[in-house]
């Protein structure tokens, strides 16, 4: 059954719509899921749902309705709201009428599978949403074990780095908020090869470098790259050539660049 809620003053839509603020996410331990795409990735998951809200606009969607038959299995509350209600809660310009309500899910370092020489991506300091979610979308697709976000980064449950992820937050372990120093004794204790991006003398062509171990790879800020900790910890330095007139590449492109040839030397060794 849908509840329908017609005051903006409800209690539920005012709870969505102050997810907006990360002062909020952080308080309560929820954000919001936006979108047909998104939903549907995060009803096939273990994620917790608080709720969904939605339009009439999108009752009779074929795929809303595929997605109301996994709600109601879970005994998942779902509320129609007017476009007017809805446009308060949505953070997004052309909103497709359907959010669920989430719990975050906090993953520690500990929680990681580190068994048949993992990948994992550590993400340093990176502040982009579009470019967190997007290397979140490639570690999901060359088999990742895991995504390391170090603390200073973009919010991972920010509208806009969920969005961008495109449904793979909700199937790839993701640890956040994580210390140099705790990472450096995770990989201490693993014995995993810390590899870095970096233009130092040092370093070695990326297709030249082996992944076939047990590995890390760092990418770093999007204007100051990796930070001075983590490149003296590095094993292995590695960058992409260039033979044109860029300074750098895009970090969500490079990592998509790196990452596949990781996968490349795994699948063939």
């Amino acid at each position: 059954m849908i509840e329908i809620i017609t005051s903006p003053a409800n209690k539920k839509v005012k709870l969505a719509a102050s997810l907006k603020q990360k002062k909020h996410r952080d308080e309560t331990n929820l954000f919001i899921a936006e979108g047909i795409r998104l939903i549907e990735e995060a009803v096939k998951s273990n994620w917790q749902i608080e709720f969904c809200i939605c339009t009439d606009e999108v009752l009779h969607n074929s795929r809303v309705t595929a997605i109301f038959h996994i709600l109601g299995q879970k005994k998942c509350d779902v509320y129609q709201v007017s476009k007017a209600i809805y446009d308060k809660i949505s953070d997004t310009k052309e909103p497709q009428g359907i959010l669920l309500v989430l719990q975050k899910q906090q993953n520690q370092l500990s929680t990681l599978e580190v068994v048949d020489n993992p990948l994992f991506i550590v993400l340093n300091e990176l502040q982009d949403p579009g470019n967190v979610g997007t290397i979140i979308r490639t570690a999901d697709a060359v088999g990742c074990r895991g995504v390391i976000i170090m603390k200073e980064s973009v919010d991972l449950f920010a509208a806009k780095t969920v969005r961008a992820t495109m449904g793979s937050l909700f199937h790839v372990p993701i640890i956040t908020e994580v210390s140099a120093e705790a990472l450096l004794g995770f990989i201490d204790q693993h014995k995993i090869v810390l590899q870095v991006t970096a233009l130092d003398h040092d370093a070695k062509e990326y297709f030249d470098s082996d992944f076939r171990d047990a590995t890390a790879i760092v990418f770093g800020n999007e204007g100051k790259g990796v930070s001075r900790v983590l490149l003296d910890a590095a094993k292995q330095k590695i960058f992409i050539p260039m033979l044109g007139q860029s300074e750098s590449l895009n970090v969500a492109t490079a990592a998509a660049v790196i990452l596949y040839e990781s996968f490349r030397q795994r699948r063939s060794s």
